[in-house]
């Protein structure tokens, strides 16, 4: 008897999953809700696919419903393409009969591949439409993507399957060499690097103002032996930088422009010989400067900005750098690090770190480098002029020294965050009772950046930098053109009022 009870009831309930009325729709009457009426798929480079963007459609009605088409507005020609819940319709731009559950909703992914030649030639733009039925019922989402025209560097694909290798060194790396045609980049269009860049022995790379270089995950630049590079950027007047040479990653989506680590460095590799650099933004490199063992010719920096570096902002391993109005800003090892000894001029330089970690610093100075046998080399010059040198740590300044080498450093009128307990402790750091080494040191006074966060390190007034530098070392123009007042502010900022 219970069987059959059990049976009668199983048969109902099959019964009633039969006629659901899940399966009896009604057309859609146009009252379809979105997550956002236009779509801006970012900037994309000509030919190159986009990420994919994500557009969720709600269902808010207590009736079961069929969307009779979704389809791009430009048809089968659309450069767009979308899955419709996981469903790739007409060639990713047509879908028909599509079923929406009352209360429920629906997710439809959208990428593109387009080139210039597509977008409007006035504006660059791309643009194109989500319809959802038709005629009175017609509902739309817009379609936006900006377009840039590039140039587009690579290393050659071999008759084995592999890609071409350049030798750095003891090892090698994908990569390629410019050609002579390549070495010129201009602000015509923006360029992006597949793999290492490499510049000839004997040969130069140059960069002008406005020029716009986009590197690929695991791609850089390398500056090779007797080879050389010229950044020849201007001062801007707006935020657009759009006289700057900005180097960054090729991830141009929104939520990418301050990830650190989408590429790797521009590579000063030994012998490299004869480079300046004016002008210059690096953005999101795992090295911002990598500087080996340059010939007895001094890299000269000028008027650049180095932000958010998984390592280093700068690394230079007996390097020779004379820098002007460098900012640095937030590094996961150290903004600065100068190991293995070598020859350096810092002058009206902001150093800073805010990466979360107990081990990050703002400047580190050795003369030597570790291995199975730590080996020593001079640091025959390390000064710091009119700088700060700051951060989220208790102490930004690291002095590594060990004997058998000459370890030579100086801080006139400099800024820095330190530990007041390490620094009495080590007779490296005796900022009052060792002219030799310092002079005019402000101890852990606060800079008052704008906001470093954002890499706004420029001072007003209510900063402890304003007016505390030596004149002796004024560099008359600070980083964005301003005249330096005397006593000038520390730092690469001449003070001035914020502006949001």
């Amino acid at each position: 008897m219970q069987l059959n009870r059990l049976l009668l009831l199983i048969g109902i309930l099959v019964s009633a999953c039969a006629c659901r009325s899940d399966f009896d729709t009604v057309s859609s009457k146009g009252d379809l809700v979105f997550s956002q009426d236009t779509i801006f798929l970012d900037t994309v480079f000509s030919s190159i696919g986009s990420s994919t963007f994500q557009l969720k459609v709600y269902n808010k009605s207590n009736q079961d419903i069929s969307i009779p088409s979704i389809q791009l507005g430009k048809g089968l020609s659309s450069k767009y393409r979308m899955t419709v819940d996981g469903m790739s319709g007409n060639q990713g731009k047509q879908f028909q009969d599509v079923t929406l559950l009352a209360k429920d909703s629906l997710y439809i992914f959208i990428e593109t591949t387009v080139s210039a030649a597509d977008a409007n030639p006035t504006d660059y733009l791309y643009t194109d439409q989500i319809q959802f039925g038709s005629g009175a019922n017609l509902q739309k989402v817009e379609l936006v993507t900006l377009v840039k025209d590039a140039v587009l560097l690579f290393p050659q694909r071999l008759s084995n399957g592999r890609k071409e290798t350049i030798p750095v060194g003891n090892k090698t790396v994908e990569g390629f060499y410019l050609d002579d045609t390549e070495l010129h980049f201009t602000n015509q269009k923006s360029y992006v690097i597949y793999g290492y860049a490499a510049v000839y022995s004997g040969k130069t790379a140059i960069f002008d103002a406005g020029a716009r270089v986009y590197f690929h995950a695991n791609s850089g630049l390398i500056i090779g032996h007797n080879a050389s590079l010229q950044i020849n950027g201007r001062k801007s007047t707006t935020s657009q930088l759009e006289n700057e040479v900005v180097f960054q990653g090729d991830r141009l989506q929104s939520d990418y422009a301050n990830v650190p680590g989408q590429w790797e460095t521009i590579w000063f590799n030994e012998g490299a010989t004869n480079n300046s650099i004016n002008h210059l933004t690096i953005k999101n490199a795992s090295i911002g400067l990598w500087i080996q063992n340059n010939n007895g010719t001094e890299v000269a920096i000028k008027n650049t900005q180095i932000y958010n570096s998984t390592h280093y902002g700068i690394l230079a391993q007996n390097g020779k750098i004379n820098a002007e109005n460098l900012v640095i800003n937030t590094a996961g090892e150290a903004a600065l690090t100068c190991e293995y000894g070598g020859n350096y001029a810092f002058t009206h330089c902001t150093f800073n770190n805010n990466w979360n970690s107990s081990n990050q610093m703002a400047v580190t100075l050795s003369n030597f480098k570790l291995g199975a046998v730590p080996e020593t080399n001079a640091l025959s010059k390390a000064s710091f002029n009119n700088c700060i040198i700051y951060g989220s740590y208790t102490s930004e300044l690291a002095l590594n020294k060990r004997t058998g080498a000459a370890f030579e450093y100086q801080f006139n009128n400099c800024l820095i965050k330190m530990d007041t307990k390490t620094a009495a402790s080590n007779t490296l750091y005796q900022f009052t009772n060792d002219a030799l080494h310092y002079n005019t040191i402000f101890l852990n006074q606060d800079p008052k950046f704008q906001n470093s966060s954002k890499n706004k390190l420029n001072i007003d007034g209510s900063s402890s930098a304003v007016a505390k530098g030596n004149a002796t070392y004024l560099i008359p123009l600070d980083i964005n053109g301003n005249t330096r007042t005397s006593p000038p502010d520390l730092g690469a900022y001449q003070s001035k009022p914020f502006v949001n």
